[in-house]
């Protein structure tokens, strides 16, 4: 063989193995980001004691660059393993109210046995409280208590719409047969007066609701759901209820989550995630639900951010147009005249009283 034959013969070899390597780089750049084996994400109950468990050098989170991530409890994702969710009692600013009269003094055992079977009324909650004859406090009725005086009440209003005419009328019939069990006299209102309360309330909530999205999307190469849950992990998120949900909680437990990070159920569902090319997750504040002592907003912006640059992806909004500064503080300065407006009805973001209207 000439050595011109062996120069040719060196040069294809060259040419297929420069070929053979660019379609592995390629191959490789393209296939899902992944997890380091060692990361774990944690559950509820560990965010509760973030301390690590030894002495090594912990990375810096979120939390230590202006954005806290305390742990808590959550109600959006029930099955946490965490304390139940604060509620608010019956109050004339949320419900009908329905006084029921009582001939004598009746135990908490009588009044629960008496219940209805379903407490809805519609797509309204319906409630039952009794004012403790010893504590002299309005309260769900509780086995082993005697109780004065009773009241019912219906929701006016919440995301479905506000109390209308059928609905009362049921509610009405209810609490009839409730009180003929107990021997008691309610006293109800006028329908169409509590229908317009209804309305009014329905309005308000309309115009002052909102629930905030945004989405991250990957540059170049995709994420395997590991590779997510870890970069998030590290910025405080804890495993959610439900597949493809992480959240970040607030500070006292029964709060809902400050935000909810949200990816395809599917792809959570998969036989092997680790395989499947993942290229947008969301996050979501549920504006009315989060206290504003929370900072919701700036936590959302910051996560976003974060999570962007250590994961080469862009922050758009749900229409897929990338979010700027700009942008960003317009969108905090209208939610900072939201918060005004509920705070000055009576109705602060993430009170029991609000969570119960915005549900």
């Amino acid at each position: 063989m000439s050595t011109f034959q062996i120069g040719l013969w060196a040069i294809g070899a060259a040419v297929v193995l420069a070929v053979w390597a660019y379609n592995r780089w390629t191959t490789r750049r393209h296939l899902p980001k992944r997890s380091r084996p060692e990361a774990a994400v944690p559950t509820a109950e560990e965010a509760r004691d973030p301390r690590p468990a030894s002495d090594e050098r912990q990375e810096p989170t979120l939390g230590e660059v202006g954005v806290s991530a305390v742990p808590g409890a959550t109600v959006a994702e029930p099955g946490l393993g965490v304390p139940a969710a604060r509620t608010a009692g019956l109050t004339p600013a949320l419900d009908a109210l329905v006084p029921l009269a009582l001939e004598q003094v009746v135990s908490g055992d009588a009044v629960l046995a008496a219940l209805p079977g379903t407490r809805r009324v519609g797509s309204k909650p319906f409630s039952v409280e009794g004012l403790n004859a010893t504590g002299g406090d309005w309260e769900s009725p509780r086995p082993g208590q005697r109780y004065s005086a009773l009241q019912a009440g219906v929701q006016l209003a919440n995301r479905t719409g506000p109390l209308n005419e059928i609905e009362f009328s049921e509610f009405v019939v209810k609490v009839q047969a409730f009180a003929d069990t107990l021997a008691a006299s309610p006293d109800c209102p006028e329908m169409m007066q509590e229908v317009n309360r209804a309305r009014e309330l329905d309005q308000f909530a309309g115009m002052h609701d909102a629930q905030l999205t945004f989405s991250v999307r990957a540059r170049r190469a995709a994420w395997s759901p590991g590779y997510l849950t870890q970069h998030a992990s590290e910025l405080g998120f804890v495993a959610g209820a439900l597949p493809g949900r992480m959240v970040l909680p607030a500070a006292t437990p029964g709060d809902a989550p400050v935000l909810v990070l949200r990816y395809e159920t599917q792809v959570a569902l998969a036989d092997d995630p680790e395989q499947i090319a993942l290229r947008e997750f969301f996050l979501t504040l549920d504006v009315p639900h989060v206290a504003r002592e929370e900072r919701p907003f700036v936590r959302m912006r910051e996560a976003a951010q974060a999570l962007a640059q250590t994961m080469e992806g862009l922050v758009t909004d749900a229409a897929g147009q990338a979010l700027g500064a700009d942008q960003m503080d317009q969108i905090g300065a209208e939610l900072e005249v939201l918060y005004d407006a509920l705070q000055a009805r009576g109705l602060p973001a993430g009170s029991p009283l609000t969570r119960r209207l915005f549900s």
